[in-house]
């Protein structure tokens, strides 16, 4: 009997079910399509972001301030996509060097070192070019820019959901935005 009653204390009232469904509707779609760009494949997104909602439900119920429960939920899906992504084959730090601009010595402007890329269909729609730099950038690099460029998260939120200092948000957003100029710069252009 004892069992029983300590499986009916695990289970969430009515009201916490609500609760947790309002925030999956709340959430979820914006949370499985960051999930879909970090992670390439729609079977892996849903499973992280269920594995996110599973864990950020439990650390919810503690916060004191409503705006903190976004944060959360995007830390658990940061950290589960991550997971997600150790695992893959051929994961491991890229170098983001050959997409940053170089300067000579005196300062001038030399373009970064990178190898030109075949160029995509001539008819490509600029979101699609975006996208498809955008999965150009190495992981730890590309997880930041869609965090505060695509999702809108604050400096503040995106090192919390990443669990690291503010000022490396800010390094690797500048970084990235610098590679992302580097790989648009030759469709820009062309195009005019």
């Amino acid at each position: 009997m004892g069992g029983d009653e300590g499986a009916a204390r695990d289970r969430p009232s009515g009201d916490d079910e609500a609760a947790h469904a309002e925030l999956v509707r709340q959430h979820g779609p914006r949370m499985l399509a960051t999930a879909r760009r970090l992670l390439h494949s729609w079977h892996d997104a849903r499973d992280v972001v269920e594995e996110a909602f599973h864990h950020a439900l439990g650390e919810i119920s503690r916060l004191e301030r409503k705006d903190h429960v976004e944060t959360e939920l995007y830390r658990a899906l940061v950290e589960a996509c991550l997971r997600k992504l150790r695992e893959s084959p051929g994961a491991g730090e890229e170098s983001i060097e050959h997409l940053l601009p170089r300067f000579d010595a005196g300062g001038s402007h030399i373009g970064p070192e990178m190898q030109p890329a075949p160029a995509p269909a001539p008819r490509l729609e600029p979101n699609e070019l975006v996208r498809a730099s955008i999965e150009q950038l190495p992981e730890i690099y590309r997880v930041v820019l869609l965090l505060r460029d695509v999702q809108g998260l604050s400096t503040e939120e995106a090192a919390r959901a990443l669990g690291i200092p503010e000022s490396a948000v800010k390094m690797r957003l500048h970084r990235a935005r610098q590679a992302m100029l580097t790989l648009l710069q030759p469709h820009l252009e062309n195009s005019g």
